[in-house]
């Protein structure tokens, strides 16, 4: 059986795209890891197998389109990396990757962006998409037409895209409730926050947190979920005034960003000692407020392999024929708290 650049790659710990390089030559790639890489090729009597079509690709390059919402979250610039990583890894394969991005989930900024795309001679999409029946239509279109989808960081249901990479957001949901429930009196309030209204992995973490407070612990209780659109002052304003009208709140689940407004408003108003936060995300700020006690529990959610999983899934797929083996590719639920983050 002939030996694979994955094979090379996951017996060094590096991605094929530095495999690759290091086997022809490409630059980008430290001394010590080229020699590794070569040594490792070399016992396996590797036999290059890829190349031929990869310097056909020069003539005729893959294109794959990116659509992401735009970094201006500490979360979407980990996304982000993820994203350039992979595009640097598939470029040493003559494939070019495509970004987009659009602040929030707007359903028609996200269509345009598709035109965009399609314009540019994509083979492939990449997207986190708005949950609208116009973007499902839209994604099925382009299905038919030849054109692979992979949805990440935020799903669609009833589509026929290849698969998702992401946080399973409703049992993430339900494991913020159980966690909530060990730190709150029995008889809580509780201010749930989601993010964008489209955006159905906000929505499925909300749905999750709520159905098992319902189920498993009804003497808490859930006020109506507000949006906060990531946004940290708006997220401080709605937590303030949610203060105003109840007192009494026990807790705040965050299922979005924004985060640091919650902090902000809880020492604003002196409520910082008496009112637990669960939300998700590790990243700097928030760990430092974890670290300091003003957020009691972090979910991560794996954001670089959100963005960098997606565009080797479509990759492969274009380049190889390659078809996902999984419809769902979900990142772990990472908890940490002040003592092991």
């Amino acid at each position: 059986m002939a030996v694979t650049l994955k094979q090379i790659a996951e017996l060094a710990g590096v991605s094929r795209g530095t495999v690759d390089r290091a086997l022809y030559n490409r630059g980008r790639v430290k001394p010590e890891v080229a020699e590794r890489i070569k040594k490792i090729a070399k016992e396996l009597g590797y036999q290059p197998n890829r190349a031929g079509k990869a310097l056909a690709m020069t003539n005729h390059p893959m294109k794959i389109g990116v659509i992401a919402q735009a970094t201006e979250t500490p979360f979407m610039h980990q996304l982000r990396a993820g994203i350039e990583d992979a595009a640097n890894d598939v470029a040493a394969f003559g494939a070019e990757v495509i970004i987009r991005s659009g602040v929030g989930l707007d359903v028609t900024d996200q269509l345009k962006m598709i035109d965009e795309l399609l314009a540019e001679g994509i083979n492939g999409l990449a997207i986190a998409p708005a949950d609208n029946p116009h973007m499902r239509d839209r994604i099925n279109s382009l299905v038919d037409a030849g054109i692979p989808v992979v949805t990440f960081n935020a799903d669609i249901d009833d589509t026929r895209r290849m698969c998702f990479v992401g946080q399973n957001s409703e049992l993430a949901g339900r494991t913020c409730a159980g966690l909530l429930n060990a730190i709150t009196p029995e008889h809580g309030l509780v201010l749930p926050i989601s993010g964008y209204q489209y955006n159905h992995s906000h929505a499925l973490r909300i749905k999750g947190f709520c159905s098992e407070i319902e189920q498993s612990f009804p003497k808490i209780q859930t006020l109506p979920a507000v949006y906060c659109q990531d946004d940290e002052m708006l997220t401080q304003e709605l937590t303030e005034e949610t203060l105003r009208q109840h007192p009494d709140l026990t807790a705040i689940y965050i299922a979005a960003g924004g985060q640091a407004g919650v902090c902000r408003a809880l020492e604003r108003t002196g409520y910082a000692d008496s009112v637990r936060v669960i939300c998700f995300d590790l990243i700097p700020n928030n760990i430092r407020n974890l670290l300091d006690s003003r957020i009691d529990f972090l979910i991560g959610q794996d954001a670089h392999t959100q963005g960098f999983m997606p565009i080797m899934i479509l990759f492969d797929y274009l380049f190889s024929g390659k078809t996902p083996e999984n419809k769902y590719y979900y990142t772990d639920i990472s908890i940490k708290n002040k003592y092991n983050v």
